[in-house]
């Protein structure tokens, strides 16, 4: 059965830092793209940051650029998101998720699923911003 759990969510104030962690089990993490997603209420899921399978490559949505760093530990299963300089706008659910590419699109990223029947994403860790 697979698994992908997130943790490390909570309540931070404007400026401050997190680190997401995501641990999979069930399949071979460290054959496929891995991405971290959020949303916030109301609004649409938005891909933040990929990571290539070997770690060798990133990416980032332009909304979180130089903040944020995604890295990932395949002899663990774990993927990791460092968020640093926390906005307001950055309260949402974090989700991770394995990808089978992606591609940028005007300061956005957009996945492109894996094959049907192997595409994961966990239920989530909620971060929120606030003084």
């Amino acid at each position: 059965e697979v698994h992908l759990v997130e943790s490390g969510g909570g309540l931070v104030q404007p400026g401050g830092s997190l680190t997401l962690s995501c641990v999979a089990s069930g399949f071979t993490f460290s054959s496929y793209t891995m991405a971290w997603a959020r949303q916030a209420p109301g609004k649409e899921l938005e891909w933040v940051s990929v990571i290539k399978a070997d770690g060798e490559y990133t990416a980032y949505a332009d909304s979180v650029k130089g903040r944020f760093t995604i890295s990932r530990d395949n002899a663990k299963n774990t993927l990791y998101l460092q968020l640093n300089s926390l906005k307001t706008e950055d309260t949402a659910m974090y989700h991770c998720a394995n990808l089978g590419s992606f591609y940028r699109y005007r300061g956005a990223l957009v996945p492109i699923a894996p094959p049907p029947g192997v595409s994961y994403r966990g239920q989530g860790t909620q971060v929120t911003v606030s003084s």
